[in-house]
């Protein structure tokens, strides 16, 4: 079920938060899989907040957080 756009990131943090809790436990073979690819798009997101010299960005992040627009 997808997430309504006005709590989409509300809900999505919810749950990453408990796939964080969990990360490490034993899966089925289809969730190690949906494990991998999760920490693919987490990186991919986390990647898009890394400046030049490898550190975290937050004046992009808080950019973001005051605009509608993606400021990468």
């Amino acid at each position: 079920m997808s997430n309504m756009s006005y709590c989409r990131f509300q809900n999505t943090k919810q749950d990453l938060a408990d796939c964080l809790d969990h990360l490490y436990d034993e899966v089925s073979e289809d969730e190690a899989k949906a494990r991998h690819s999760l920490i693919k798009i987490a990186w991919s997101i986390v990647e898009d907040f890394i400046d030049d010299e490898g550190n975290l960005d937050t004046e992009a992040i808080e950019d973001l957080q005051t605009n509608d627009e993606r400021v990468i």
